[in-house]
Protein backbone atom coordinates (compact mmCIF):
# COMPACT_ATOMS: atom_id res chain seq x y z
CA UNK A 1 0.00 0.00 0.00
CA UNK A 2 1.37 3.43 -1.20
CA UNK A 3 2.08 6.29 1.71
CA UNK A 4 -0.79 8.62 1.55
CA UNK A 5 -0.10 12.01 2.11
CA UNK A 6 -2.69 15.47 2.40
CA UNK A 7 -0.87 18.81 1.88
CA UNK A 8 -3.69 21.08 3.39
CA UNK A 9 -1.35 24.72 2.25
CA UNK A 10 -1.01 23.90 -1.25
CA UNK A 11 0.12 26.73 -2.35
CA UNK A 12 2.41 27.03 -4.98
CA UNK A 13 3.07 22.93 -4.85
CA UNK A 14 6.56 22.65 -4.18
CA UNK A 15 6.28 21.01 -0.83
CA UNK A 16 3.47 18.55 -2.74
CA UNK A 17 5.83 17.92 -5.40
CA UNK A 18 8.49 17.21 -3.15
CA UNK A 19 7.12 14.60 -1.34
CA UNK A 20 4.96 13.26 -4.48
CA UNK A 21 9.02 12.35 -5.28
CA UNK A 22 9.65 15.19 -7.88
CA UNK A 23 13.51 14.74 -8.40
CA UNK A 24 13.75 11.75 -6.02
CA UNK A 25 16.29 9.08 -7.29
CA UNK A 26 13.81 6.43 -6.91
CA UNK A 27 10.03 6.49 -7.25
CA UNK A 28 8.43 6.57 -3.75
CA UNK A 29 4.95 4.17 -3.36
CA UNK A 30 3.05 7.70 -2.14
CA UNK A 31 -0.41 9.23 -3.32
CA UNK A 32 -0.54 13.28 -2.32
CA UNK A 33 -3.91 15.13 -1.91
CA UNK A 34 -2.64 18.69 -2.52
CA UNK A 35 -5.69 21.25 -1.21
CA UNK A 36 -5.91 25.03 -1.81
CA UNK A 37 -8.59 27.42 -2.00
CA UNK A 38 -7.14 29.85 -4.53
CA UNK A 39 -8.32 28.74 -7.83
CA UNK A 40 -5.38 30.19 -9.68
CA UNK A 41 -3.20 28.29 -7.94
CA UNK A 42 -4.78 24.83 -8.37
CA UNK A 43 -4.74 25.48 -11.89
CA UNK A 44 -0.88 26.00 -11.74
CA UNK A 45 -0.26 23.37 -10.27
CA UNK A 46 -2.58 20.56 -11.83
CA UNK A 47 -0.46 21.90 -14.86
CA UNK A 48 2.82 21.60 -13.46
CA UNK A 49 1.61 18.32 -11.69
CA UNK A 50 1.68 17.11 -15.09
CA UNK A 51 4.40 18.80 -16.84
CA UNK A 52 7.00 17.53 -14.38
CA UNK A 53 4.96 13.35 -14.88
CA UNK A 54 3.54 13.42 -11.09
CA UNK A 55 0.36 11.02 -11.78
CA UNK A 56 -0.10 10.02 -7.89
CA UNK A 57 -0.58 14.37 -7.22
CA UNK A 58 -4.72 14.99 -6.73
CA UNK A 59 -5.36 18.80 -6.53
CA UNK A 60 -8.47 19.59 -4.92
CA UNK A 61 -9.90 23.06 -4.96
CA UNK A 62 -11.60 24.46 -1.91
CA UNK A 63 -10.81 25.38 2.27
CA UNK A 64 -8.59 22.73 2.91
CA UNK A 65 -9.88 22.34 6.67
CA UNK A 66 -13.80 21.70 4.80
CA UNK A 67 -12.05 19.43 2.88
CA UNK A 68 -10.47 17.41 5.27
CA UNK A 69 -13.56 16.77 7.25
CA UNK A 70 -15.40 15.40 4.67
CA UNK A 71 -12.65 13.07 4.03
CA UNK A 72 -13.25 9.52 5.38
CA UNK A 73 -10.02 7.90 4.81
CA UNK A 74 -6.95 7.90 7.51
CA UNK A 75 -4.16 9.50 6.07
CA UNK A 76 -0.64 8.46 6.83
CA UNK A 77 0.38 12.27 7.05
CA UNK A 78 -0.90 15.73 6.84
CA UNK A 79 1.10 18.13 5.56
CA UNK A 80 0.43 21.93 7.23
CA UNK A 81 2.36 25.35 6.37
CA UNK A 82 0.29 28.17 7.88
CA UNK A 83 0.47 31.70 6.25
CA UNK A 84 2.79 33.70 8.40
CA UNK A 85 1.15 36.83 7.48
CA UNK A 86 -1.94 38.60 9.74
CA UNK A 87 -4.22 40.67 7.61
CA UNK A 88 -2.08 43.63 7.20
CA UNK A 89 0.33 41.73 5.77
CA UNK A 90 2.77 41.81 8.55
CA UNK A 91 5.04 38.60 9.11
CA UNK A 92 4.00 36.53 12.22
CA UNK A 93 5.44 33.54 13.76
CA UNK A 94 3.06 32.02 16.57
CA UNK A 95 0.74 29.31 15.46
CA UNK A 96 -2.42 31.06 17.04
CA UNK A 97 -1.38 34.32 14.88
CA UNK A 98 -0.92 32.00 11.28
CA UNK A 99 -3.45 30.77 9.16
CA UNK A 100 -5.15 28.00 9.53
CA UNK A 101 -4.87 27.99 13.07
CA UNK A 102 -3.90 25.01 13.78
CA UNK A 103 -3.81 24.79 17.48
CA UNK A 104 -7.44 25.27 17.31
CA UNK A 105 -8.44 22.32 14.80
CA UNK A 106 -5.26 19.68 16.48
CA UNK A 107 -8.55 17.14 16.90
CA UNK A 108 -9.61 17.02 13.49
CA UNK A 109 -6.06 16.95 12.09
CA UNK A 110 -5.23 13.65 14.81
CA UNK A 111 -8.67 12.26 13.88
CA UNK A 112 -7.69 12.06 10.24
CA UNK A 113 -4.02 11.38 10.34
CA UNK A 114 -1.37 9.03 11.84
CA UNK A 115 1.04 11.67 11.65
CA UNK A 116 1.38 15.33 11.41
CA UNK A 117 3.94 17.45 9.77
CA UNK A 118 3.92 21.61 10.86
CA UNK A 119 6.15 23.75 9.07
CA UNK A 120 6.63 26.54 11.23
CA UNK A 121 8.39 30.03 11.16
CA UNK A 122 12.28 30.07 11.77
CA UNK A 123 11.38 33.05 14.61
CA UNK A 124 8.82 30.56 16.31
CA UNK A 125 10.17 30.20 19.77
CA UNK A 126 10.92 26.11 19.69
CA UNK A 127 10.20 25.53 23.36
CA UNK A 128 6.96 27.18 23.57
CA UNK A 129 5.49 25.52 20.00
CA UNK A 130 6.58 22.26 21.02
CA UNK A 131 4.05 22.97 24.12
CA UNK A 132 1.34 23.96 22.46
CA UNK A 133 1.43 21.11 19.76
CA UNK A 134 0.11 17.31 21.13
CA UNK A 135 2.84 14.42 20.82
CA UNK A 136 5.47 16.00 19.52
CA UNK A 137 8.40 13.15 18.65
CA UNK A 138 10.84 15.44 16.30
CA UNK A 139 11.47 19.20 15.78
CA UNK A 140 13.46 19.67 12.84
CA UNK A 141 15.85 23.20 12.32
CA UNK A 142 16.93 23.58 9.04
CA UNK A 143 19.68 26.31 8.07
CA UNK A 144 20.78 27.12 4.13
CA UNK A 145 24.44 29.05 3.94
CA UNK A 146 24.32 30.03 7.51
CA UNK A 147 20.49 31.33 7.84
CA UNK A 148 18.00 29.54 9.69
CA UNK A 149 14.86 28.65 6.89
CA UNK A 150 13.12 26.09 8.54
CA UNK A 151 11.19 25.21 11.95
CA UNK A 152 9.31 21.72 11.31
CA UNK A 153 7.35 19.79 14.13
CA UNK A 154 6.74 15.92 13.92
CA UNK A 155 3.69 15.06 15.67
CA UNK A 156 1.91 11.69 16.20
CA UNK A 157 4.37 9.17 17.57
CA UNK A 158 5.21 10.41 20.82
CA UNK A 159 7.48 8.28 23.06
CA UNK A 160 8.97 10.82 25.61
CA UNK A 161 10.41 14.28 24.70
CA UNK A 162 11.00 15.55 21.16
CA UNK A 163 14.25 14.83 19.97
CA UNK A 164 15.97 18.08 18.35
CA UNK A 165 17.32 17.76 14.83
CA UNK A 166 19.68 20.55 13.47
CA UNK A 167 20.62 20.05 9.99
CA UNK A 168 23.18 23.12 8.27
CA UNK A 169 23.06 23.01 4.44
CA UNK A 170 26.13 24.51 2.85
CA UNK A 171 28.05 24.15 -0.27
CA UNK A 172 26.69 20.88 -1.35
CA UNK A 173 26.93 19.27 2.25
CA UNK A 174 24.92 18.67 5.32
CA UNK A 175 25.92 19.11 8.68
CA UNK A 176 23.66 17.37 11.13
CA UNK A 177 23.33 17.38 15.24
CA UNK A 178 20.50 15.53 17.49
CA UNK A 179 19.85 16.02 20.91
CA UNK A 180 16.89 16.27 23.27
CA UNK A 181 16.18 18.93 25.91
CA UNK A 182 17.17 16.31 28.53
CA UNK A 183 20.73 15.20 27.60
CA UNK A 184 21.58 19.06 26.76
CA UNK A 185 20.65 19.35 30.48
CA UNK A 186 22.51 16.45 32.02
CA UNK A 187 25.53 17.37 29.31
CA UNK A 188 29.06 18.60 31.33
CA UNK A 189 30.70 22.03 29.27
CA UNK A 190 34.29 23.00 29.67
CA UNK A 191 35.31 26.54 30.07
CA UNK A 192 38.28 28.78 29.25
CA UNK A 193 38.95 32.01 30.89
CA UNK A 194 41.59 32.72 27.99
CA UNK A 195 40.90 32.79 24.06
CA UNK A 196 42.73 29.52 22.60
CA UNK A 197 44.26 29.16 19.25
CA UNK A 198 41.16 28.86 17.13
CA UNK A 199 37.85 29.68 17.81
CA UNK A 200 34.32 28.03 16.75
CA UNK A 201 30.83 29.50 15.92
CA UNK A 202 28.11 27.21 15.70
CA UNK A 203 26.36 27.09 12.18
CA UNK A 204 22.80 29.08 12.21
CA UNK A 205 21.08 25.70 13.40
CA UNK A 206 22.58 25.30 16.37
CA UNK A 207 22.52 28.87 17.46
CA UNK A 208 18.72 28.41 16.89
CA UNK A 209 17.80 24.56 19.24
CA UNK A 210 20.61 25.71 21.77
CA UNK A 211 22.42 22.48 22.46
CA UNK A 212 25.72 24.48 23.69
CA UNK A 213 26.63 22.61 26.55
CA UNK A 214 26.50 19.45 24.25
CA UNK A 215 28.48 20.79 21.71
CA UNK A 216 31.60 21.53 24.43
CA UNK A 217 31.43 17.90 25.32
CA UNK A 218 30.85 16.31 22.43
CA UNK A 219 33.46 18.44 20.25
CA UNK A 220 35.45 18.68 23.17
CA UNK A 221 36.21 22.56 22.56
CA UNK A 222 35.62 24.85 25.85
CA UNK A 223 33.06 27.84 25.82
CA UNK A 224 34.17 31.13 26.38
CA UNK A 225 31.67 32.19 29.04
CA UNK A 226 28.38 30.15 30.30
CA UNK A 227 26.54 33.18 27.89
CA UNK A 228 28.92 33.08 25.27
CA UNK A 229 27.94 30.80 22.19
CA UNK A 230 31.45 30.46 21.31
CA UNK A 231 33.96 27.67 22.12
CA UNK A 232 37.87 27.75 21.78
CA UNK A 233 40.29 25.23 21.87
CA UNK A 234 44.42 24.72 21.34
CA UNK A 235 44.04 22.54 18.30
CA UNK A 236 41.91 21.94 15.52
CA UNK A 237 38.79 20.53 15.90
CA UNK A 238 38.24 19.02 12.42
CA UNK A 239 34.48 19.32 10.77
CA UNK A 240 33.31 21.15 13.46
CA UNK A 241 29.42 21.90 12.69
CA UNK A 242 29.82 25.47 12.32
CA UNK A 243 32.46 27.82 11.36
CA UNK A 244 35.92 28.03 12.36
CA UNK A 245 38.42 30.29 12.49
CA UNK A 246 42.30 30.86 13.53
CA UNK A 247 42.88 33.70 16.00
CA UNK A 248 45.71 36.34 15.07
CA UNK A 249 45.50 38.57 17.66
CA UNK A 250 43.63 40.56 20.37
CA UNK A 251 43.00 43.84 19.69
CA UNK A 252 41.68 47.04 21.22
CA UNK A 253 38.18 47.79 19.99
CA UNK A 254 39.86 51.57 18.56
CA UNK A 255 39.69 52.55 14.80
CA UNK A 256 44.23 53.46 15.30
CA UNK A 257 44.75 49.42 16.92
CA UNK A 258 42.20 48.72 13.71
CA UNK A 259 44.46 50.43 10.95
CA UNK A 260 47.40 48.74 12.43
CA UNK A 261 46.06 45.26 11.83
CA UNK A 262 43.92 45.70 9.35
CA UNK A 263 45.48 48.29 7.22
CA UNK A 264 43.27 47.91 4.15
CA UNK A 265 40.00 49.00 5.95
CA UNK A 266 38.38 45.68 5.01
CA UNK A 267 37.24 42.98 7.61
CA UNK A 268 33.89 41.20 8.20
CA UNK A 269 32.58 42.11 12.28
CA UNK A 270 30.79 39.41 13.98
CA UNK A 271 29.86 40.61 17.48
CA UNK A 272 28.41 37.79 20.21
CA UNK A 273 27.10 38.28 23.54
CA UNK A 274 28.48 41.91 23.33
CA UNK A 275 27.43 45.29 24.40
CA UNK A 276 27.37 46.14 20.70
CA UNK A 277 25.70 45.32 17.57
CA UNK A 278 27.70 44.11 14.56
CA UNK A 279 26.74 47.05 12.20
CA UNK A 280 27.64 49.61 15.44
CA UNK A 281 31.20 48.00 15.71
CA UNK A 282 31.93 48.04 12.61
CA UNK A 283 31.02 51.77 12.20
CA UNK A 284 33.13 52.74 15.33
CA UNK A 285 35.96 51.08 13.76
CA UNK A 286 35.64 52.60 10.46
CA UNK A 287 35.94 49.19 8.84
CA UNK A 288 34.34 48.05 5.40
CA UNK A 289 32.45 44.95 4.53
CA UNK A 290 34.64 42.54 3.00
CA UNK A 291 38.43 40.95 2.86
CA UNK A 292 39.53 37.77 4.20
CA UNK A 293 40.09 38.77 8.23
CA UNK A 294 37.27 38.96 10.56
CA UNK A 295 36.58 40.86 14.07
CA UNK A 296 35.41 39.21 16.38
CA UNK A 297 33.95 41.15 19.57
CA UNK A 298 32.84 38.59 22.52
CA UNK A 299 32.81 37.99 26.35
CA UNK A 300 35.88 35.71 27.65
CA UNK A 301 35.24 34.81 31.14
CA UNK A 302 33.92 38.07 32.62
CA UNK A 303 36.03 40.51 29.90
CA UNK A 304 34.84 42.39 26.80
CA UNK A 305 37.34 41.49 24.10
CA UNK A 306 37.87 41.91 20.59
CA UNK A 307 40.05 39.67 18.66
CA UNK A 308 41.50 39.81 14.74
CA UNK A 309 40.33 36.44 12.86
CA UNK A 310 40.93 34.17 9.74
CA UNK A 311 39.95 31.37 8.35
CA UNK A 312 42.31 28.08 8.44
CA UNK A 313 43.10 28.49 5.02
CA UNK A 314 44.31 31.82 5.38
CA UNK A 315 45.97 31.31 8.49
CA UNK A 316 49.80 30.91 6.73
CA UNK A 317 49.55 33.90 5.04
CA UNK A 318 48.27 36.13 7.36
CA UNK A 319 50.91 35.11 10.12
CA UNK A 320 53.52 35.77 7.24
CA UNK A 321 52.15 39.25 7.33
CA UNK A 322 51.97 39.74 10.97
CA UNK A 323 55.65 38.49 11.34
CA UNK A 324 57.45 41.02 8.70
Amino acid sequence: MPLHIADLTGGMGIDTFAMAGWRAEEPREVEVDYVEQNAELCRLAQSNAQALGLKNVHVHCGDSLEWLQQQDNCFDLIFVDPARRDTHGHKVAAFEDCTPDILAHQELLFAKSKEILVKASPMIDITLGASQLHNVSDIYIVAVQGECKEVLFRCGKSEGEPTIRCHHLHHGMVDSFAFTRESEAQAQATYSSEMKKYLYEPNAALMKAGPFKMLSQTEKVDKLSRNTHLYTSDSLIQHFPGRTFCVLTEIKPTRKEVQRWIPDGKAHVVTRNYPMAAAELQRQLGLKEGGDLFVIATTVGTRKCSFVCCLPKNYQHFLEEINK
